[in-house]
């Protein structure tokens, strides 16, 4: 797996805030569900995703 910089990083959270904003309230679920299941295309790998998903959940 690819790592990112913190400047990256930095742009990730940027865009990520910005598309929840324009996606609003009412339909940020939504586009969370598609991203993740898009994202979970480009990695191209089930365990990863897995891990990921409960490494998220942790500490909500």
């Amino acid at each position: 797996m690819n790592t990112l910089t913190a400047t990256d990083l930095e742009v990730v959270y940027d865009v990520l805030a910005d598309a929840l904003d324009q996606a609003t309230p009412a339909k940020a679920e939504l586009f969370l569900a598609k991203l993740a299941l898009l994202s979970a295309h480009a990695l191209g790998d089930a365990q990863a995703f897995t891990e990921l998903t409960r490494s998220a959940l942790q500490d909500l």
